[in-house]
């Protein structure tokens, strides 16, 4: 089977123009693009017209440029950069475009209005949330400060509210509808049992806010959590369905394509536009238009000119994972799958060697990427995804029918959702299953050279399909496989041979969010447990740490608690903050059917932990103007208790404070010199200079992810410890981070998991 990559040229050339013009915007590039697009067309006019895919290909780089740079100014003009530079406080209008509620924080937003200036620009809010769940669409106003994203960051600003939403206008009537169905699905669904009746809206509808942090990661380790983002997959089904029923009715081709259209639109207003979702749609869409045209249908042509149409809508899409994940997967099916299956078919039956060759083909396709959001391999997620697939359409449309006939038929609809349940019950048994068995996940370089060697392994393992050289592809395969052996043998080694015994102060790399270690005189003390369980267990691996003394959950967000149950059967006490909702109170309640001792404190507490004596000094007792949540996270300070011998760190946890609470800490707590700081709220620009220059911490450690869409650690934070004297340690850079005391007076030795900053003194 001959595959046309004509396109594909050009689609590649486009994307990886988008991505370099959004990290350098300039000119330039415009220009270049258009005048060697209008040179390579003139020589394939005279000379041959295999320059034309040349052409064509500058001519996309060049439109991906001129979008990006006429986009640019309207999304971030310069009266909203002002106001963010100068930190005013102003009226802002903001339109949600997700799913909102109390849990949900941030939340992204269209910003219509900030002060006299209108715009319509992406943003995230901070610090404000609705009273209830809100739909997308709902228009609010609130109190507030800009902040400015990087430039090829999709989110433009950031708003940091002070004070209340207040509700200024209701969704339109199509996005009501949407809302509307999407709301009674959710909750019809959510009282069945089990993690079937969580898993069910994220198969039907893509909505995942209903999944627990432990499903979530379940999905995740097993490759499975792409079956909850709606794709190709679902449209597949929905059109397919139209077709197939429309052409058995007699109905024509052209009313059935005018039928599918119709479905297709609303089918993508009622998921929301995810770049998944519109990569499939238009998909969809090209190829109707071929079926009505009566021109034949060929996948890689199809892929390649959505890319490009979306990413000339969109030059933000490059660099969104969703949306590579989406395009990777649909080329691994469309280049791959066929190859593989013919190849299993020697050995297998054809059904068999179809339901291996397509998880395997899209798994392959888009582990690389995969890599650079958890540097791990899952063990069984290929077996997983086998035995997952099958349910997943029946999950998919019975869900559709029940979200549909639910609000005019709830009866019809409760029995749809309870068939969609069954093939859900089952994916989610199935995730939990593979997640709980023994090394679930296979260590792998992270980074770029962890990319780079397994797409060569994965080119390797293609042509040792396709290719007729097989002992040639083998004897290389082999070579990278020893070589890749040895290297994570020599790593492996080098890292227990220099990590130092003697750290006090360990933070974990789990992604965007906090887990920090303390360790003194045998005992151990866990401040946060980040958003998932298999990375702060494999961080709890990495330091050999049996037993934690005292937990200490600053607050109720999912990236400081989501990883608890990691935790279980470990802990002696839970230090837990003021509650601020029902959510978390059904947190508490999982905490304690675990067999875990809480203690809600406030300031005042003090205590001993091996040679450290622990202090909590805030929130205050009675919280008065202070809110729950990050306002008041509870904050601890560890300082060397009398007679300590071994050089005890002292330590400040800040958990997610803002400003206005960090000041109030510095006005009112007398603190000394420190030598680390827990940097508040992943080194958001909201933090008090005040503060800061109180404590002149040696070490700033800031628990963040590595291309996060917050715009985490801000320059302004990266700014305050510069000019405090205070050496800024991140795990989105240096993974682990381990601190313990160095021989010279008021310094710090740092150890780190990636090279090239580690070893050294702050």
């Amino acid at each position: 089977m001959t595959v046309d990559l004509r396109l594909a040229i050009p689609a590649a050339t486009a994307w990886l123009a988008a991505w370099l013009v959004l990290g350098s915007p300039s000119v330039w590039f415009v220009v270049i693009g258009w005048v060697l697009a209008a040179a390579f067309t003139v020589i394939a006019l005279v000379k041959r017209r295999a320059w034309a895919i040349v052409a064509l290909a500058c001519a996309a780089a060049a439109l991906m440029a001129s979008s990006a740079a006429i986009q640019e100014n309207i999304r971030q003009p310069h009266a909203l950069v002002m106001l963010a530079e100068k930190s005013a406080h102003v009226m802002v209008i903001v339109e949600t475009t997700e799913t909102t509620g109390p849990a949900t924080s941030p939340f992204s937003a269209q910003l219509i209005q900030a002060g006299d200036t209108a715009a319509s620009t992406p943003v995230l809010v901070f610090g404000a949330v609705p009273a209830q769940r809100t739909g997308i669409g709902t228009r609010f106003s609130l109190a507030g400060t800009l902040s400015t994203t990087d430039q090829a960051d999709k989110t433009a600003f950031l708003v940091f509210g002070r004070g209340v939403l207040t509700r200024l206008a209701d969704p339109p009537w199509y996005l009501d509808w949407a809302n509307g169905l999407r709301a009674a699905f959710v909750t019809t669904s959510s009282a069945l049992p089990g993690e079937g009746g969580q898993l069910l809206p994220g198969l039907a509808i893509g909505d995942t806010g209903a999944v627990s942090s432990q499903l979530d990661s379940d999905m995740k380790a097993t490759s499975l959590s792409h079956l909850t983002a709606v794709s190709g997959a679902n449209c597949a089904v929905i059109i397919g369905l139209i077709m197939a029923v429309g052409g058995a009715a007699g109905i024509s081709r052209a009313l059935r394509v005018g039928c599918s259209l119709a479905v297709l639109v609303g089918f993508v207003v009622l998921v929301t536009p995810e770049p998944s979702v519109l990569r499939a749609a238009l998909m969809a869409t090209l190829v109707l238009v071929a079926l009505a045209s009566g021109r034949p249908v060929r996948g890689v042509p199809v892929l390649s000119l959505a890319v490009i149409v979306l990413l000339a809508t969109d030059p933000w899409l490059s660099r969104n994972y969703g949306f590579a994940l989406s395009v990777l997967a649909t080329g691994g099916l469309l280049l791959l799958a066929g190859p593989v299956t013919q190849w299993l078919t020697r050995y297998l039956p054809l059904a068999i060697s179809a339901a291996i060759a397509i998880p395997l083909a899209a798994q392959l396709a888009c582990q690389p990427v995969l890599l650079l959001l958890n540097s791990s391999l899952p063990t069984y997620g290929i077996l997983a995804n086998i035995l997952a697939e099958p349910a997943a359409p029946m999950a998919t449309v019975m869900g559709l029918l029940a979200c549909i006939t639910i609000p005019v038929w709830p009866g019809l609809g409760a029995v749809f959702t309870h068939i969609a349940w069954v093939p859900a019950a089952w994916i989610a048994a199935i995730a939990r299953f593979f997640a709980s068995l023994p090394g679930a996940a296979i260590p792998w370089p992270a980074g770029i050279v962890g990319v780079l060697l397994l797409t060569t392994i994965t080119a390797l393992l293609v042509l040792l399909v396709v290719w007729r050289h097989r002992r040639w592809t083998a004897a290389a395969l082999a070579l990278v496989l020893v070589g890749w052996g040895a290297s994570v043998a020599g790593s492996r080694i080098s890292e227990l041979v220099t990590r130092p015994g003697n750290w006090q102060i360990a933070a974990c790399d789990v992604g965007q969010g906090d887990a920090v270690f303390v360790r003194s005189a045998g005992q151990v003390a866990l401040i946060d447990t980040g958003r998932r369980p298999e990375l702060l267990t494999r961080c709890i691996t990495q330091l050999g740490i049996a037993h934690i003394d005292l937990l200490v959950l600053t607050h109720f967000d999912m990236d400081h608690i989501g990883g608890t149950s990691a935790v279980y059967g470990m802990v002696d006490r839970t230090f837990i903050g003021p509650t601020a909702e029902a959510a978390d109170e059904e947190f508490i309640a999982g905490l304690l059917s675990n067999g875990m001792s809480l203690q809600q404190v406030s300031r005042g507490p003090t205590g001993v932990l091996g040679e450290l004596r622990w202090e909590v000094i805030w929130p205050p007792a009675h919280l008065g103007s202070v809110q729950p949540g990050n306002d008041a996270s509870l904050t601890m300070v560890f300082l060397p208790a009398a007679g300590c011998e071994s050089g005890c760190l002292s330590s400040l946890f800040l958990g997610d404070l803002p400003e206005s609470s960090q000041s109030r800490i510095a006005a009112t707590t007398p603190l000394p010199q420190l030598d680390v700081v827990k940097v508040g709220h992943h080194g958001s620009a909201d933090q008090s200079p005040r503060l800061y220059e109180a404590i002149r911490a040696t070490i700033g450690v800031i628990g963040v992810g590595a291309d996060n869409t917050y715009g985490h650690p801000t320059q302004k934070l990266l700014e305050i410890l510069e000019s405090t004297g205070t050496r800024a340690a991140r795990t989105d850079r240096s993974g682990l981070i381990l601190l313990s005391p160095s021989t010279s007076a008021g310094t710090v030795t740092m150890w780190t998991e990636k090279p090239g900053d580690d070893g050294t003194d702050g």
